[in-house]
């Protein structure tokens, strides 16, 4: 079924994208956005990680099972479509 999979895009590969299980992705989406902070000094990619992995509902993500690979996956997604903005080195991520 077509339903069971989501566009997601790469903000270091323009024009590309993959299809990635829709439920995992709106689940660690939904723990992204709700995790980043608005404003600086917004978090830095161990903090992103940790936020994600303690919003990620168990029966999708045992005991926070791929939660970083899923936290990396959306972070670009939404870098890519304008949501999520990354500045500063060390590099740090806040929403749009």
């Amino acid at each position: 079924m077509a339903d069971d999979k989501v566009e997601v895009l790469n903000v270091n590969h323009p024009g590309k994208s993959t299809r990635q299980d829709r439920r995992k992705y709106e689940a660690a989406c939904k723990a992204l956005l709700d995790g980043l902070p608005s404003e600086k000094p917004g978090l830095l990619q161990a903090e992103m990680v940790e936020a994600v992995r303690s919003r990620l509902p168990d029966d999708l993500f045992p005991g926070g099972a791929t939660a970083g690979w899923w936290t990396k996956c959306v972070q670009l997604d939404q870098e890519a479509r304008g949501t999520v903005v990354r500045y500063g080195k060390p590099v740090r991520w806040i929403k749009a």
